[in-house]
């Protein structure tokens, strides 16, 4: 694997991207925000874009479709291996979630990284980091 080819941290099902342009059609523009386990378990919540305010212990892992979607900094740090892949089943959702009224609940699938996804990811990283040194210089 090349460093062209970094895999996303985070992706969705094909069921995930119906829900999701359903949802930007009611609300507009949205994003997710992967819940760390307080009221709602550890799912990904969907908000209006802005609505949830994110802080310095939030990680912008991707978006999908178009959407942005965070994870808390710790939470992250468990999970930096895998790919968290975003999928929707039947039933109710978080209560401060879009998809509650639809019947829907996102849900949070995972896959470890295989080692060339890891080692292209750890290169973009540094990639990144290196980028940013020279800017300030």
């Amino acid at each position: 694997m090349t460093t062209d080819q970094i895999p996303a941290r985070v992706t969705a099902t094909d069921a995930a991207i119906a829900l999701i342009r359903k949802l930007k059609d009611i609300h507009g523009p949205l994003m997710f925000h992967q819940s760390g386990g307080c009221c709602d378990g550890s799912a990904p919540m969907c908000f209006p874009n802005g609505e949830f305010k994110t802080g310095d212990q939030d990680v912008l892992l991707g978006e999908i479709e178009g959407s942005p979607f965070y994870i808390g900094r710790a939470q992250f740090e468990y999970w930096r291996h895998t790919q968290l892949i975003i999928d929707v089943v039947d039933g109710r959702g978080g209560m401060f979630s879009l998809e509650g009224p639809e019947g829907k609940r996102f849900l949070t699938r995972s896959r470890i990284f295989t080692d060339d996804e890891w080692n292209a990811l750890k290169h973009a990283k540094q990639g990144n980091e290196q980028s940013k040194k020279e800017a300030r210089t």
